[in-house]
């Protein structure tokens, strides 16, 4: 390729439209045509392609010095955790497992690598792909936009499901034509995603952060001053019509830690003009609406909710004792699978059993309780099944696999991940209070999340976070020569008033 500002310059858009595209297609969490998958791999990102053609154009741009890689000390402590896993996956190798069910110790270690991997590039190609303002606006813009298809597709489901104007038969047709899993029977909305936690999972981690930031700053990433409302309001039903518990309990704690953290100044000022409504005797009808609105949607959102069983007994489930509700509540073969990983951790606590290598120890390690009272633990135990079992919570994995020292460099990088957010918080600018908030609210989503999956492949975890870090990259070497252009502007002044001083 000629080297020409004509040739640069589409290099760069074709970068530009495949990091879009991957943003885009964020809503599609199981795509039907991957090579090489088995029908037992769900998390397949559509994204995955697009990112799959832009890496290597960003690297062909770091061979031609054409860029640079963004100088992010965040991700020293995830590149030292990859380390740490490869040394994890020798003493592994030297445990030497025992195959089970077709499935051998390096099969399962080059599964997980190839996770790993997959979740590097999506976080690499957010860092490198995020650098200015202008930057975050087309990012945001983009994950917007594969936001409003998400809920498009929602909205059909819900006429499928809901009305007589569309049957359930023809949009399980459409969504098998992209998706790996039809319309789920119990009348949930899941969206693109493969099932409605996992688009719960989606609207806490991905897009409900920047839409609570727009709403506490006033920051808006389109020309469409609305538009940012309107898609936290959809956000909020989306999320309800998933009646996934674990979503609507990562959104609400993410949301209320993120207001107490971040959004104090927002809520003095909220407070301020609501009592001053009051004290002034003008506009106090308007302040009797919100509390009306406030209260109607809550008791609405109850009553929505209510309608599913499942729901309702978290709060009715008469249990004598912590088992016997987590099983009540159509959690006990999770918390089985994740009692057994614990067990693979006691196996080897210091550097784990290897990547990927948790489930040749679970079913030798699961808890009295599971085995009596859990039918999919029965299930799963039968001969003829050949499922290999997974920790179900990404804590309790990195433990069992990598060890208590994996294990603590992961949680380095994730409180290095908080710590930009927070520098970019402190900022004076605009757009730093906004990529702060984000960032903040991603952190707690994502920390939530993480107890109830633990697949490294999903974008979910590293999309939100790459972009901050690579935003927070940028604004730190901003502020850094701004403060260098006044330290050189000051000494200018003095040394130019020495010069003119009367001897």
């Amino acid at each position: 390729m000629t080297n020409t500002p004509h040739s640069i310059f589409s290099i760069l858009n074709i970068s530009r439209f495949l990091w879009g595209a991957a943003l885009f297609t964020l809503p599609v969490t199981s795509f039907r045509y991957f090579p090489f998958l088995g029908d037992n791999t769900y998390v397949r990102p559509l994204a995955l392609y697009p990112i799959a053609f832009l890496l290597p154009l960003l690297v062909f741009q770091l061979i031609q010095r054409k860029e640079s890689f963004p100088r992010a000390g965040t991700l020293t402590p995830l590149l030292a955790f990859v380390l740490l896993a490869l040394a994890s996956t020798g003493v592994g190798l030297l445990m030497d497992p025992l195959p089970m069910r077709g499935s051998e110790y390096f099969g399962r270690v080059f599964r997980a690598w190839i996770t790993v991997v997959i979740g590097l590039s999506f976080v690499v190609a957010a860092v490198w792909m995020n650098r200015n303002e202008e930057d975050l606006r087309f990012s945001i813009r983009w994950l917007l936009a594969g936001f409003v298809l998400d809920i498009l597709w929602s909205g059909v489901q819900a006429l499928a499901f809901y009305t007589p104007l569309l049957e359930k038969v023809t949009v399980t047709h459409w969504q098998r034509a992209f998706s790996m899993r039809e319309l789920v029977r119990t009348n949930r909305v899941s969206g693109m995603a493969y099932e409605p936690a996992w688009l719960a999972g989606q609207i806490a981690t991905i897009y409900l952060p920047w839409l609570i930031a727009s709403l506490l700053t006033r920051f808006r990433a389109t020309r469409f001053k609305w538009l940012e409302l309107i898609l936290l309001g959809f956000a909020v039903l989306l999320l309800l019509a998933t009646f996934s518990r674990g979503g609507l309990l990562t959104a609400a704690g993410a949301f209320l830690l993120t207001l107490l953290f971040a959004g104090r100044a927002e809520l003095r000022a909220a407070w301020g003009w609501f009592i001053t409504g009051f004290q002034g005797g003008e506009n106090w009808l308007l302040r009797v609406g919100v509390i009306v609105l406030l209260i109607g949607g809550l008791i609405g959102a109850g009553l929505f909710l209510s309608q599913k069983g499942y729901i309702t007994r978290l709060f009715n489930t008469r249990a004598d004792s912590v088992e016997d509700f987590v099983i009540a509540n159509s959690a006990g073969a999770r918390a089985a699978y994740t009692f057994g990983a614990l067990g693979a951790y006691n196996e080897s606590p210091i550097l784990g059993v290897g990547l990927g290598a948790s489930g040749f120890y679970i079913y030798n390690h699961l808890p009295d309780w599971a085995l009596t009272t859990v039918p999919e633990i029965a299930r799963q135990l039968s001969p003829e099944n050949r499922l290999y079992p997974n920790p179900k919570n990404m804590y309790v994995r990195l433990l069992a696999e990598t060890g208590l020292i994996g294990f603590f460099v992961f949680v380095a990088f994730l409180f290095s991940v908080l710590g930009d957010s927070l520098r970019a918080l402190q900022s004076r600018t605009l757009v730093g209070r906004y990529l702060g908030i984000a960032g903040i609210f991603s952190w707690f989503a994502i920390a939530f999340y993480n107890v109830t999956q633990d697949s490294f492949t999903t974008p979910n975890l590293w999309i939100n976070f790459g972009i901050v870090v690579g935003m927070a990259a940028f604004l730190t070497e901003s502020e850094l020569e701004n403060s260098s252009l006044s330290s050189a502007s000051g000494a200018l002044q003095r040394t130019t008033a020495e010069i003119w001083e009367p001897q």
